[in-house]
């Protein structure tokens, strides 16, 4: 049997196992005799389909608080609106392509493992690696963005500052560290506040909407196509995909859940369906309320927008001290819930190998704690050397959409290669859907660089070294127990067979 290297992959005797783990594939750590698996297992059935469209949400819902709207500062209102409308498509895209390979390949691996399928180990590799550095950059930047509405608010005298991140990653890791069952409980009751908090909000900015506040920014006569509704000329759009992305980034972390979530063929492609569904009524409203409330030009640099837009009006500052507070509710949702996304993909490269095993350990409670601890510190180190939340954002924009292309494509190859692969949820469109997503993804692949080149190009770095770690030490010492792994030597053994 061939693996996606070239080498030629022959039988011989099983090693002993050692004492510290098994043998699989390549001599690779397997279950053995010492419960390799057994010491790195998530709590199975805690998260039911209503839980997982929570967590749907809840990845999201910072978004409408914080964030979105520097695109205002990139495109104007119209390229944002353009933006936002061709982003939410390939997030519905890609959304359902996710549901149809989650359903062929419930595990905690999520993109990683459906790449690993389709792509081999290179392409698992490529995709779960972007998929990180999405989930460590995006928590850095909304730990900055809770700063910003810590400031407004005056808690306890606190400005946005490193205390604040220190406070938020030590929290709410430890509510993970609990226990997976808990912490979603916990991150449906924030979200719930938040989105309550958005229809209130909406319905007491539309008091103040003013048709005219949508395009008051000023137009750069020197920029092509330039006019009041594309300020910044036809380019702006093109700047303003990854704001738009900040509406519906994250929802594809659903499936990270697979192992934890009760009858998961079912539970997850319902969660995402739903959960997308919901994600672009909020966005609608919040875009709509916002720039309509006060204008453009005044939220488009607001670390809290939605504040920002109803200070023209004193009657609302009721109001205002109401969104103030529930953005931080919405802001420690997603925090909260991108955390717990980041870890589960740490622990399912780690489990198969692909970055070191012991990141994959579990705790009593079936957390997966090194997966938590490693990756808070990084993000907390991040948020507290830069404070900047716009280039963080950028840089975990950067990841995202690397790993949506391979996602996509690799929907697009199984779909040609397998075409008789048992698929309990089949995509709408089919191949024509994850095309339609993988040539966005590729075009906000490349607005990273238009908006922030030099962030682009540090994560640029990053996923380099990462790469080099791969290809000179991990890809030959993968663990072939690891469900992902195992999946993958089923249909590669599978094919030879067809092929004799």
């Amino acid at each position: 049997m061939a693996d996606d290297t070239g080498a030629r992959l022959t039988a011989v005797p099983e090693p002993t196992p050692s004492p510290e783990n098994g043998t699989g594939r390549n001599g690779a750590p397997g279950t053995g005799t010492d419960g390799y698996l057994e010491r790195r297992t998530l709590r199975r059935g805690s998260a039911g389909w209503l839980l997982l469209t929570g967590l749907g949400v809840a990845y999201v819902v910072s978004g409408d608080f914080s964030g979105w709207n520097i695109g205002l500062a990139q495109g104007g209102f119209g390229g944002l609106a353009i933006a936002t409308v061709l982003m939410g498509a390939m997030y519905a895209c890609l959304v359902y392509s996710l549901a149809e390979l989650s359903a062929i390949l419930p595990t905690a691996g999520g993109g990683y493992g459906f790449a690993r399928r389709a792509l081999g180990t290179w392409g698992g590799f490529l995709t779960g690696t972007a998929i990180l550095i999405e989930y460590i950059l995006a928590p850095a930047a909304i730990a900055i963005f809770i700063g910003d509405y810590v400031e407004s608010l005056n808690l306890f005298g606190l400005t946005s500052g490193w205390p604040v991140y220190l406070a938020c990653f030590v929290v709410f890791i430890g509510i993970h560290l609990w226990g997976v069952g808990e912490a979603l409980s916990f991150s449906l009751i924030v979200t719930a506040i938040a989105v309550i908090a958005l229809i209130v909000f909406a319905v007491g900015a539309f008091t103040q909407f003013d048709p005219a506040n949508l395009d008051n920014i000023a137009v750069d006569t020197t920029a092509a196509g330039a006019s009041s509704w594309l300020p910044l000329g036809i380019l702006g759009i093109w700047a303003a995909f990854p704001f738009g992305m900040w509406f519906f980034l994250g929802v594809e972390g659903v499936p990270l859940a697979a192992e934890e979530a009760k009858d998961p063929v079912r539970s997850v492609p319902r969660a995402l369906s739903i959960s997308m569904g919901i994600l672009v009524l909020l966005a609608l409203v919040t875009f709509l309320a916002s720039t309509g409330a006060r204008g453009a030009d005044a939220i488009k640099d607001a670390g809290n927008p939605l504040v920002v837009a109803l200070e023209g009006d004193p009657g609302l500052s009721w109001l205002k001290t109401f969104v103030n507070y529930a953005g931080l509710a919405g802001l420690v949702a997603s925090f909260f819930s991108l955390i717990y996304a980041g870890s589960r993909q740490l622990f399912a490269l780690s489990r198969a190998g692909y970055l070191p095993r012991f990141l994959s350990l579990t705790s009593k409670r079936k957390a997966p704690y090194l997966g938590l601890l490693i990756p808070g510190a990084i993000g907390f180190a991040l948020a507290a050397a830069t404070g900047n939340g716009p280039r963080m954002l950028n840089m975990a924009v950067f990841g995202a959409t690397i790993s949506y292309a391979l996602m996509a494509l690799s929907h697009i190859v199984l779909r040609r290669r397998e075409p008789g692969l048992e698929r309990p949820y089949r995509t709408p469109g089919g191949v024509v859907t994850s095309t339609v997503a993988f040539v966005l993804a590729l075009s906000a692949l490349v607005a990273t660089f238009l908006v922030d080149k030099d962030a682009a190009f540090i994560a640029l770095a990053v996923y380099a070294v990462a790469l080099a770690y791969f290809a000179f030490y991990s890809r030959h010492h993968l663990v072939a127990s690891a469900p992902e792994e195992e999946f993958a030597a089923l249909a590669e053994a599978e094919a030879e067979l067809s092929r004799d």
